[in-house]
């Protein structure tokens, strides 16, 4: 049985994290596909273009609890058990194989992830999402931003195995950033609040 525990932990994780509730909701509300409107992405900000905030705010939920749980299943088991979902359900979020492997960018899911492996470090990138955007109102820059901290904070924590698995997902929410790292150094990217 425990020699199952982490691969079993790999696969529920990852179908878990792959329900594209973005899609799901949108399409049961009658807004059509969300992957045809604005970035073509499934995320919730994504979904808000569609103009439907609670639409939205559903999509961010689910997609950050889908981690939570992955993790919280886990935990009873050991806490790498619980690790190893949540970032199972983070690469199913952004590589969901009902869809081609063309998920979300990660964000809703990564505080997932900290909610269920280590919650004090979710509140942590709340706190610094919120701090760089009230001072430079670019919703993906405090992303990054505070995307690049966690693993530092739960490294100071003594959540070492939590560290390395936020360290790889950073760098792979930065990758799904490209585009808007390449805005935000062009000064093209659009700030918080700001009509388009």
């Amino acid at each position: 049985m425990n020699g199952l525990l982490l691969p079993g932990a790999a696969a529920l994780g990852y179908l878990l994290g792959s329900i594209p509730f973005g899609l799901l909701l949108t399409k049961a509300a009658g807004l059509g596909d969300v992957r045809a409107i604005g970035s073509g992405n499934i995320g919730a900000t994504n979904v808000l273009r569609t103009g439907r905030k609670d639409i939205a705010a559903a999509t961010l939920v689910l997609d950050a609890l889908k981690a939570t749980a992955a993790a919280l299943i886990f935990a009873r088991f050991s806490a790498d058990a619980a690790v190893i979902a949540g970032f199972f359900a983070f690469l199913g979020h952004i590589f969901p194989v009902w869809l081609k492997f063309k998920g979300g960018k990660g964000v809703a899911t990564y505080i997932g992830f900290l909610l269920g492996v280590v919650w004090p470090a979710a509140f942590a990138f709340a706190a610094i999402w919120l701090t760089t955007a009230k001072l430079s109102r670019y919703s993906s820059l405090s992303a990054l931003v505070a995307s690049a901290a966690s693993p530092l904070v739960l490294l100071a924590m003594g959540q070492n195995a939590a560290a390395v698995a936020a360290a790889l997902m950073t760098g792979i929410l930065w990758v799904k950033h490209r585009e808007n790292i390449a805005r935000l150094r062009a000064g093209t990217e659009g700030r918080i609040g700001q009509k388009s």
